[in-house]
């Protein structure tokens, strides 16, 4: 493996049965990596993409030796050894690779073109990688096009270029259809009103040329680890975000003012860029308590979260 941080959440690893992983969280466990399953292959070649009950199910009857406790999360989750790593496939490189050789696929020219819409805005495409089906060459016309950032300024950057070009026409905002697909794709707690809400104001995903992408920050040097932790039950709170900096890392992180919860983490990316500063929200999780008596809320125990959720409060909910 590379000496650069080795593993970072989006990156994908493939098994030597052939499964793809995508890493969730880039701090390994005695030599495991923290995964969640996205695709196996078929018996024609392919790869099939899994959803989220699916690939467990998957794993607890085909391979059950790659589902572990984590100690630090306090959750069963796929984890990879790390010895058991056939390849290592990084998001950067295949950014790399798409400007070095002639795009084979329209959504590859796609991607092309989508990348060069921020680098004629001057940001560093080198901050930049590609994760999802088209990272593994999974990919189909229907497929969406994940981009990773690494850079924190340079991914607000690309925010500020997603919301100007979305006003003057070189790109598109999702219309109501796409975003009540992801809505329901995601199995989201909120209503789709106050989902639509939250979600038009992120500027980190939009349309090019009738297909979807979107943007994630990925830190390669995470600022602390999550701390392991013990679940002690669920909580709704209500507090005002006082620190709203790390809102689209993965976890997000909000601090707050509440007299007991002084941090709120979501590891679901629905709620990540939820809330500002100096914003009143409500929140339900389950609470965790740290090491030195101090509690956080957890939002997104599993990939859906079921009534789980981060939203703002106007006037009319105060």
């Amino acid at each position: 493996m590379a000496s650069e941080p080795d593993f970072l959440p989006k990156d994908f690893i493939q098994t030597a049965e052939g499964l793809h992983f995508a890493i969730v969280d880039g701090n390994p466990e005695d030599d495991r990596l923290l995964c969640t399953l996205r695709y196996v292959p078929t018996d024609d070649g392919r790869l099939r993409k899994l959803g989220t009950a699916e690939a467990a199910a998957f794993l607890q009857e085909h391979h059950p030796d790659y589902l572990r406790l984590s100690r630090r999360l306090d959750a069963v989750l796929p984890a990879v050894p790390v010895e058991c790593v056939a390849r290592h496939i990084r998001p950067r490189d295949r950014v790399r690779t798409l400007f070095t050789g002639q795009p084979c696929s329209s959504l590859e020219a796609k991607t092309c073109r989508l990348l060069g819409l921020f680098a004629a805005e001057e940001l560093n495409l080198a901050e930049f990688g590609l994760t999802g089906s088209l990272l593994i060459g999974a990919q189909t016309p229907a497929s969406d096009i994940d981009l990773v950032v690494y850079d924190p300024s340079t991914f607000d950057a690309a925010r500020a270029v997603v919301a100007k070009a979305t006003a003057d026409g070189r790109l598109s905002a999702p219309g109501e259809a796409d975003w009540r697909e992801a809505y329901e794709r995601r199995g989201c707690t909120l209503g789709f009103e106050d989902y639509l809400w939250h979600e038009r104001r992120k500027f980190n995903a939009g349309l090019i040329e009738g297909t979807k992408f979107d943007l994630t920050l990925v830190l390669p040097r995470p600022l602390d680890p999550v701390q392991p932790a013990a679940k002690r039950g669920p909580m709704i709170l209500r507090a005002t975000v006082t620190d709203d900096r790390r809102a689209f890392e993965s976890p997000a992180r909000y601090r707050t003012d509440h007299p007991r919860i002084g941090e709120i983490l979501s590891f679901t990316h629905t709620y990540v860029g939820q809330a500002r500063t100096g914003e009143r929200i409500e929140a339900s999780g389950l609470i965790e308590a740290l090491p030195d008596g101090t509690e956080r809320l957890i939002v997104g125990s599993s990939r859906e979260a079921p009534g789980e959720y981060i939203r703002v409060l106007h006037d009319d909910t105060l």
